[in-house]
């Protein structure tokens, strides 16, 4: 696969300051909204991954480093990863408010990284002509739903083991193992078969992710 120039995706010479790249990115946003290319939103929105990608790089100083140097990057990540890139993007959704633009593609756009997240760009939305709403509920500011919506969100993990009546009356220890990771769960006398058994914050250990691991105990 060939490399990407980014610089050329976002019109800009390789010299070209860190305002200047901001500058073209901030104008080619405008130019590949979809409101814009009417007929043409799926092209539209292919343009738009794709300077969001190039700026992702250009846009945060470690990562143009190392695309300079290398040609390429380890870990492109996304435009929300950098706080440079993260506060220009907050300008863009700004201008788009400001041109009556709408938000709501947005979430197509960057679906991968905020889906199953609670997290829409349909939260902001324009005041009209001459005035621009750009908040979400509660007055939380773009940067921190962004930062919030990319944490790990809290699962829990369920299992389920069978045991005999004499091991559910005294009670036994028995080892699982996930993901490499050995835990000693410990069954306490006189369960009764549908009851729970419930690791705290197991998930840490194993996933290192939040959530528990939750065992139901079922007695033949």
């Amino acid at each position: 696969m060939a490399k990407k120039d980014y610089y050329q995706i976002l019109g800009v010479p390789r010299n070209a300051t860190d305002e200047q790249i901001k500058k073209a990115y901030r104008k080619l946003a405008m130019q590949y909204h979809p409101d814009r290319n009417p007929g043409k939103e799926e092209w539209a929105n292919q343009k738009f991954k794709e300077i969001n990608e190039a700026y992702a790089v250009l846009g945060d100083p470690k990562k143009r480093k190392q695309y300079d140097q290398y040609g390429t990057v380890g870990d492109i990540g996304d435009i929300f990863s950098s706080a440079a890139t993260r506060a220009t993007f907050e300008d863009l959704m700004k201008d788009f408010g400001g041109a009556g633009l709408r938000f709501d593609f947005l979430d197509d756009i960057f679906g991968e990284i905020f889906r199953g997240k609670g997290f829409s760009f349909r939260v902001f939305s324009t005041g009209g002509p001459g005035g621009v709403e750009f908040g979400a509920p509660g007055g939380i500011s773009l940067d921190e739903i962004l930062r919030q919506a990319q944490k790990p969100q809290r699962q829990d993990v369920h299992y389920e083991i069978t045991i005999t009546k004499d091991q559910a009356a005294r009670g036994l220890e028995k080892d699982l193992v996930r993901h490499g990771k050995r835990l000693r769960v410990k069954i306490p006398a006189g369960i009764k078969s549908g009851m729970k058994v419930r690791l705290r914050h197991a998930r840490q250990v194993t996933d290192r992710q939040p959530g528990d691991i939750i065992i139901q105990v079922k007695i033949k």
